[in-house]
């Protein structure tokens, strides 16, 4: 691939840690462009990995999580999503997790799905999204001390719907959502 302007790395004068927690992680930078130009102050926020899983039991129906999120003021139905922990022993293994976590359901076909970024320009962390086909309930759900979420199983419709109103906000969700969706209607032309 041919590279062109604007697609340099560019260089780090200084960086400094402005705030280091679980949660907000910032970097300030000092950089220099291509072509010499400076940015006295970028900042970047740092997280870790995170995953996410389009979850369908056996009776081909989504699982689904519901949950208050403060910073919209409003609860949204979401994917069973979090981050990826240090003793995870892969991307796949964290998304097993948070499912069962979330939901305590389990087990199924998996497959890698999709990478998104948050986005590029100021977070350092990508999304991974996994697909789990014919996942059943195998236990308790084991829940964070500050989540307080409920089980939502929906079918196709029900979904889709969601999508179509604009109900599913969050676009780390909602776009490997669509994703399924516009999948699921090019096997149905073939």
């Amino acid at each position: 691939m041919e590279q062109h302007s604007g697609e340099s790395p560019w260089k780090v004068i200084s960086s400094e840690y402005l705030n280091r927690a679980p949660w907000l992680t910032v970097r300030r930078e000092c950089l220099e462009l291509p072509d010499g130009r400076r940015v006295p102050e970028y900042f970047v926020l740092e997280y870790p990995e995170w995953v996410n899983v389009i979850a369908v039991n056996t009776e081909g129906q989504f699982v689904l999580v519901r949950q208050y999120r403060h910073a919209l003021g409003r609860t949204s139905v979401e994917l069973p999503a979090g981050v990826v922990e240090r003793e995870d022993a892969s991307l796949l293994a964290a998304a097993r997790r948070e499912l069962m976590e979330e939901t305590g359901y389990g087990g199924g076909e998996w497959e890698k799905y999709m990478v998104l970024s948050a986005n590029p320009a100021t977070h350092n962390n990508l999304t991974h999204t996994f697909l789990a086909r014919g996942v059943r309930p195998l236990g308790e759900r084991h829940l964070d001390a500050t989540e307080e979420l409920s089980v939502v199983l929906l079918t196709a419709a029900e979904l889709r719907g969601l999508l179509e109103r604009g109900e599913i906000v969050q676009a780390l969700m909602a776009a490997p959502l669509w994703k399924y969706f516009a999948s699921a209607e090019d096997e149905g032309t073939r």
